[in-house]
């Protein structure tokens, strides 16, 4: 079991490489709100790429089998990483927020749970992270020994789900760490990069999923 944990790790390891929403998205949000922010955000993502697991090991191939369905889930998608963007790209500093003659003092500031959210629905919203999953759950099902799928499975996947939590935990460090030698302009740019950049994800996705309907 110790080998199928470690191809997992492997796979974990190819995950956070991607250059994908989250991966801006949480070294944005260490930048601007601190390591603890991205915590929760990495517990989010984790905890929808668990759900997708789930679903992929119980088997939703039917629904992508039809194209429509395809269609109106990657454009719903879409459009959700295109809101993210545009708020991601609006967001200016609190620094910059200060210094404006409209600032409003926030009676309230996000908590936890709405991080949370935040990466779950960043990470669900891209459904080829569904495909990916059940490619990955195909893969993990042909190697698998009769009756030992669950075993296979669990232990593969812990060490997936581990390392791209433990990844998107250092992604989040390194934002909160480098943010004392960025000042509050580059914040401003960061922030509008990473805005177009899920912006480009989204359009991306879009175009992908109408070329193949």
């Amino acid at each position: 079991m110790v080998g199928i944990f470690f191809q997992g790790v492997v796979l974990g390891l190819i995950i956070a490489i991607t250059l994908g929403p989250a991966f801006f998205s949480i070294i944005q949000t260490g930048i601007n709100r601190g390591f603890r922010s991205g915590l929760f955000m990495a517990i989010g993502i984790s905890i929808s790429d668990l759900v997708l697991i789930t679903i992929s090991y119980f088997g939703i191939a039917h629904i992508f089998a039809n194209p429509n369905n395809k269609l109106y889930i990657g454009i719903i998608g879409g459009m959700v990483l295109i809101g993210f963007g545009l708020v991601t790209f609006s967001r200016k500093p609190e620094v910059l927020k200060r210094r404006s003659a409209n600032y409003v003092t926030p009676t309230k500031i996000p908590g936890p749970f709405a991080y949370i959210v935040k990466g779950f629905l960043l990470n669900i919203a891209n459904p080829f992270i569904i495909l990916f999953w059940l490619a990955a759950m195909g893969w993990v099902s042909s190697h698998a020994e009769k009756g030992e799928l669950l075993n296979y499975a669990f232990t593969f996947f812990l060490g997936t789900i581990a390392t791209v939590f433990a990844t998107d935990l250092l992604k989040s460090y390194v934002g909160n760490k480098i943010k004392p030698y960025l000042r509050p302009r580059i914040q401003l740019w960061i922030n509008k990069i990473v805005g177009m950049l899920l912006m480009i994800f989204a359009v991306i996705l879009i175009v992908r999923v109408l070329m193949g309907w």
